[in-house]
């Protein structure tokens, strides 16, 4: 055997141990998060938890399963805050709860019959396992290599290869309802994510602890071409800006809320759409490793159509995606413009697969109204499921990022610094990573502490102004309050005014346009307005700017005054 299957088997053998030890180190966790819970109120706790059964954590996704919807409310109201709260303080993860409502609980938590005694503490398996609670709500707890890293954002912010990753336990009954909700790190006030109607799977005794335990051996699983191992959930830093796209991923490969197909993840570059399909064909394969999955881009799929034109081979072609495929990803559908051929064939995959059920997921930097040269009957199909798109991350994220970021690499970034990172580098996850590591390679090569001076040399160096966009919102409020005849704070008021709305959804399509905010930044620049409110006043300009000659001109009358080059 060669020195190279050497190696790949060695890393395969030591990712499977890991998967173990996480699996292992969160059952570890929850018991301790249940004794923490149950001590504040004993006989409460034991009433209310006969009827709630625990179904396994994975990339910060937790399960449980109640008896009706009652008891998932009641718990949900006045035991998870608290439990979530501990949950997050030991494994600094943004956790989600999934619930699966109406189904028999064969594991409750508590049986509700005897008397409380203290639990027995289980042994923690990781000894470097953090256990103190963070000094505040965008620290990160230290990594480890027998826990799964911090739920990052990747398309913001990656772990190390050697980091694997996680696998759920499923509940077996299928769920008469399901719910998802989120608690930020923040406020344990819940807010409401997103899909699946996938039944739950049955708490798997083949994987994670209960293999660890009894001595099973499962073989490793073999690789998916194209998919890059840092890519998981367990990687991805969740904020407004990604969440319901965070949400509709994790439901897709079968992690909680009701599942969409297709699913059409749309945004800018480097903001985390290949990263989430990444993760989703990790964890369907973990959890179905024999699941046959096709990740490939548009581009891959034009050239296999072609060549199997030429040599002929049409029919191999439609089984790979018709007949032997049960998850297909498809990154940058925006590609297939303009091939009609290559759109036929692709057109006809898609429905062989969603007849049969079977997941689809495509990536674009449009919405699919906006695909030019792209055939209607796509189009409609793509929108036929959930189109959930991403937008650059706002400040909090973007510092969690960076804070993520120079956790994994073990750079030593002070929070001014990282502050300043943040608040100059607003859109491009890509770019803010990179610049963080252009830093520490600086840093370490010059021999120079990393402080805030240091960084503001080096961002001038790649941009004649790096905080260009600070003070840009207000520019373009004042020309628009200038060229409409309005006040200053009629654009932040709740008047809605036909004259004043216009003038404000005016402001918002330039700023968004000329500036690189995101639309929950420029909600909050117009009076903490929602951020869907943003996106709709940008639509309706944007559509009235190519509709309607007299809208045209005050945008171009506005946009002489601000110059002709972006802010």
């Amino acid at each position: 055997m060669s020195t190279a299957l050497w190696i790949t088997r060695g890393l395969f053998l030591n990712w499977e141990l890991n998967r173990k030890r996480v699996a292992m180190g969160h059952d570890s966790i929850w018991s301790e998060a249940v004794a923490f819970t149950r001590a504040k109120s004993p006989a409460s706790f034991e009433q209310w938890f006969s009827g709630v059964q625990f179904d396994g954590i994975t990339d910060g996704v937790l399960s449980l399963r109640a008896r009706d919807e009652f008891v998932r409310e009641w718990v949900d109201q006045h035991f998870l805050p608290t439990m979530v709260e501990f949950l997050r303080a030991q494994t600094g993860l943004s956790i989600q709860v999934a619930w699966c409502v109406g189904a028999e609980l064969p594991r409750p938590v508590a049986d509700g019959l005897t008397p409380y005694a203290p639990p027995v503490r289980p042994r923690t398996l990781s000894p470097d396992r953090p256990g103190s609670t963070r000094a505040s709500a965008l620290d990160e707890s230290p990594l480890n290599n027998s826990m799964v890293g911090l739920s990052a954002d990747a398309g913001w912010g990656e772990t190390s290869p050697n980091d694997a990753p996680e696998f759920a336990h499923r509940s077996s009954a299928p769920p008469s309802t399901r719910q998802s909700t989120v608690y930020n790190a923040r406020s344990v006030a819940p807010s409401s994510a997103a899909p699946s109607g996938r039944p739950a799977r049955p708490h798997d005794t083949s994987m994670g602890s209960f293999s660890s335990m009894h001595g099973t051996q499962s073989s490793p699983l073999a690789p998916v071409e194209g998919l890059n191992p840092k890519y998981t959930f367990g990687h991805f830093v969740v904020g407004p800006s990604n969440q319901l796209a965070h949400a509709a991923a994790i439901a897709a490969a079968g992690g909680g809320g009701p599942r969409h197909n297709p699913l059409f993840l749309c945004g800018g570059t480097g903001l985390g759409k290949t990263h989430l399909v990444h993760a989703v064909a990790h964890r369907f394969r973990s959890e179905r490793p024999s699941a046959r999955i096709l990740y490939l881009s548009a581009e891959k799929f034009v050239n296999e159509f072609v060549q199997a034109l030429q040599e002929g081979k049409m029919n191999e072609f439609r089984a790979r995606y018709r007949d032997r495929c049960d998850l297909l990803l498809v990154d940058d559908i925006q590609f297939l413009a303009s091939k009609t051929q290559t759109q036929e064939e692709f057109f006809h995959a898609f429905n062989a697969l969603h007849q049969a059920d079977k997941q689809i997921i495509v990536t674009s930097d449009k919405y699919p109204q906006q695909l030019e040269k792209m055939e209607e009957r796509l189009v409609s199909r793509f929108s036929w499921g959930l189109v959930a798109d991403i937008q650059g991350p706002e400040l909090e994220t973007r510092v969690a990022i960076l804070r993520k970021k120079a956790q994994i690499e073990q750079i030593e970034m002070p929070d001014d610094v990282v502050l300043f990172l943040a608040q100059s580098i607003r859109s491009n996850v890509r770019e803010l990573e990179g610049t963080l590591i252009r830093l520490a390679a600086k840093s370490s090569l010059l021999g120079r502490v990393i402080d805030l001076d240091f960084a503001r040399q080096e961002l001038a160096l790649t941009s004649t102004n790096p905080r260009a966009n600070e003070g840009g919102v207000d520019d373009i409020q004042r020309a628009v309050c200038h060229h409409f005849k309005l006040r200053a704070n009629d654009l932040l008021s709740k008047d809605r005014h036909k004259s004043i709305a216009f003038a404000r959804h005016v402001a918002m399509y330039l700023c968004k346009q000329r500036l690189t905010c995101s639309f929950p930044e420029l909600g909050r620049a117009f009076g903490n307005r929602d951020h869907t409110t943003v996106m709709s006043a940008v639509r309706k300009v944007e559509a009235l700017r190519s509709s309607d000659p007299e809208v045209r001109a005050h945008l171009e009358a506005i946009e002489r005054k601000l110059g002709t080059t972006d802010m």
